[in-house]
């Protein structure tokens, strides 16, 4: 591990934002679910979702083009635009049929941009992340180049990348322009820490901690049992038929998954959830700028922030984390990402 742990976080402190150390808060909002792709959307308790988040001093918002084809970024950019120290962060690529470095020219990525602007209702985007794009992109500077010139013409603030795998986050960071890396970090992904954190923290690049409860495995509601709705990804591409496994329960088969979790539950403080664990254990790492839990419902973002007032973790449940990890998780994940 890194060892960059934080021993005595004051919990409320926003965390500095990549080379111009913008305040943020330590959670955020992920807002892929109230787009679509996690069962029924309800636009309505989404806005409420949004304005609780708002309410209660997060401000980090993280959507997509994709993510119920503008839905999410529609909504996130009603409720959300205009207030102050508010980062509202989109990514773009997706739309292509197909992931080619060709897809990503000029022409497509201003058109991509331009819709993001139009359905946010923003002159100048805070945050444009590359959707996983192909590896091979990162090893030119030619996408890069345009995203510059972007930020120069006033359509974008600033840009990063959403990730797969480390390789890619590592050569991210070669190109001087990216602020920030979008990356899978869990319990059941320990991988970043070791590779990619210390790096991170050298250049100044934020870290924003995605799918940090593993499609809600890391809640422990979920059973052997449990089914989901067709046009919910836990459904349909539990073999990754629709886009990269990793993104479904963090790449972990549901047997796997699940015996690590009862092995995590002893660790949980009294009082506490194991969603309100799992989030604060992603925060116990320095690199980490904002983590961004999915929200659909005010409850969901309650319960998320209260994880903000678990005290540190200590070595020894850190260390125990780790082991879980190696035991029962590693074999499946730690070598594809």
């Amino acid at each position: 591990m890194d060892g960059c742990y934080l021993s005595a976080m004051p919990m409320l402190t926003p965390r500095l934002f990549g080379p111009a150390r913008l305040p943020v808060s330590a959670i955020g909002f992920g807002a892929w679910a109230i787009g679509g792709s996690w069962g029924t959307v309800d636009d309505a308790v989404s806005s409420d979702a949004l304005r609780r988040a708002l309410d209660q001093g997060v401000t980090f918002f993280d959507t997509a083009d994709v993510y119920g084809d503008g839905r999410s970024e529609e909504r996130v950019g009603q409720v959300c635009r205009g207030r102050p120290g508010v980062v509202l962060a989109t990514k773009a690529g997706r739309r292509l049929p197909s992931q080619t470095v060709e897809g990503y020219s000029r022409d497509h990525l201003a058109a991509w941009i331009d819709r993001s602007r139009q359905k946010l209702g923003m002159e100048t985007l805070d945050l444009l992340q590359l959707h996983c794009p192909p590896t091979a992109l990162y090893r030119s500077d030619r996408v890069f180049t345009i995203l510059d010139d972007f930020v120069s013409q006033g359509r974008i603030r600033a840009y990063g990348v959403s990730v797969e795998t480390i390789e890619e986050a590592t050569l991210a960071l070669d190109h001087p322009g990216v602020q920030s890396i979008q990356i899978i970090f869990n319990l059941f992904r320990q991988r970043p820490a070791d590779e990619l954190f210390s790096l991170a923290l050298r250049r100044k690049v934020a870290i924003i901690a995605r799918v940090p409860l593993a499609s809600g495995l890391l809640t422990g509601k979920i059973t052997a049992a449990s089914t989901f709705p067709q046009d919910d990804h836990r459904n349909f591409n539990l073999r990754g038929q629709a886009f990269d496994v990793g993104e479904t329960f963090s790449g972990v088969p549901m047997e796997a998954g699940l015996k690590a979790v009862e092995a995590l539950r002893p660790l949980v403080p009294q009082g506490a959830t194991l969603a309100q664990f799992a989030l604060r254990w992603v925060l116990m790492h320095e690199a980490v700028t904002t983590v961004i839990p999915g929200c659909r419902t005010p409850a969901q973002v309650d319960e998320n922030l209260a994880a903000l007032r678990l005290p540190d973790l200590d070595a020894p449940t850190m260390a125990r984390c780790r082991a879980i990890y190696d035991d029962l998780v590693r074999p499946h994940v730690h070598g594809k990402w």
